[in-house]
């Protein structure tokens, strides 16, 4: 797809932050809300367009009502603030899309939620049954529950594995700044970034972090990574402010547009890669790490040297050569306590000893994505 194709795009991601729903004390803002929902009424028409928005803001939303002037740094404040801020964001949207007559459904995300084969399942039917009955899904990290082990880290992120999970034909990351570019935008001589084709477009960019409002957690740097990830999986991206939303969404130039760098991969794995959070890790000796990364095998007992961490069977592991560099991740079939007497013994010597049961992988290569270098 190329820039002009954009306004074609039938099912589109929209990705809001924070900074571009709320004022910088806490507290939605009801106008800039308002507005964002009027160019997404607009732009899905009559549901000829299907849009799915992944906003932030829950946590932003809960600082004024607890008299938080600033977005706490500690979790429990963090998930106490997104407990009230959710309500309200979900209540907003709610309101003001029914002026337009389309009905809003929340769905909430961790990573545990969606690098697990079920409950990934799961979320993609939840997705596409909103879709398919006309309603618009709002998607956020359940910052309620999440802890420090199972959080995406960012809505940006979140957005690109979302669009990936939907199928979409486009992801548009809006913010508070209308683009990419090649410096800082306040400083005199620099210029926007119009179009990304590869990594090589950006390599002489300095990219900054979040800003200075402190109400949200992401700034330019995961936008970018954000749109590597999608654009990764075959999924252009635009990148511009929450005000030139409606000019995006038809295909004018605006904003960074970042072209499709691969093709789509099978959903979970993108999770895998990109969203979950290992529970342990699994050593091999160099014949399974050949086994894994040339021959696209399963990992067997017999190629493990040494186990780490405290996992149960399901969870994301990461695979390490014999030098301790992490190549892979998967999703493990064995508990971290059973595998020790297992290593490096043959399935059929195991089931002969121990059952059938045992005759299986520890990582089978359907649950095993490898690692970019």
């Amino acid at each position: 797809m190329t820039r002009q194709g954009v306004a074609e795009a039938h099912r589109v991601v929209v990705k809001v932050g924070s900074s571009s729903l709320t004022t910088a004390s806490g507290g939605l803002d009801a106008d800039r809300v308002d507005a964002l929902v009027d160019v997404l009424a607009k732009h899905r028409g009559g549901g000829e367009r299907e849009i799915v928005l992944v906003s932030s803001g829950a946590i932003a939303a809960g600082l004024a009502p607890l008299g938080l002037r600033r977005r706490p740094k500690d979790l429990a404040r963090q998930q106490a603030a997104a407990s009230v801020g959710q309500g309200l964001l979900v209540a907003r949207y709610t309101a003001s899309f029914a002026r337009y007559g389309v009905r809003v459904g929340q769905i909430l995300l961790t990573t545990d939620d969606t690098s697990r084969r079920a409950h990934h399942r799961n979320a993609s039917r939840t997705l596409d049954k909103l879709l398919a009955m006309g309603a618009l899904p709002v998607v956020n990290e359940n910052d309620t529950v999440a802890t420090d082990e199972i959080r995406f880290g960012d809505n940006d992120r979140l957005a690109a594995l979302v669009a990936h999970l939907v199928r979409a034909d486009l992801l548009v990351l809006l913010s508070d700044v209308d683009g990419l570019y090649d410096g800082d935008p306040a400083a005199a001589g620099t210029s926007r970034v119009a179009e990304v084709r590869g990594p090589a477009d950006i390599a002489h960019v300095k990219i900054g972090s979040a800003g200075k409002a402190g109400v949200g957690t992401g700034g330019m740097v995961t936008k970018v990574e954000a749109a590597r990830i999608a654009a990764a999986a075959g999924i252009p991206v635009v990148l511009t402010s929450a005000s030139h939303a409606s000019d995006a969404l038809a295909g004018r130039d605006t904003g960074t547009y970042f072209h499709p760098t691969g093709r789509r991969s099978a959903d979970r794995l993108l999770w895998l890669q990109h969203a979950s959070a290992p529970r342990g890790a699994l050593t091999l000796d160099e014949g399974a790490v050949r086994a894994v990364v040339e021959g696209r095998k399963s990992l067997l007992p017999a190629g493990i040297a040494a186990v780490e961490g405290d996992f149960t069977a399901g969870d994301p592991v990461e695979l390490r050569d014999p030098a301790g560099r992490s190549f892979a991740r998967g999703l493990v079939t064995f508990d971290a306590k059973e595998l020790p007497r297992l290593l490096g013994r043959s399935t059929r010597e195991l089931a002969r000893e121990l059952g059938p049961a045992y005759e299986r992988e520890v990582v089978h290569r359907d649950d095993l994505v490898l690692l970019q270098p």
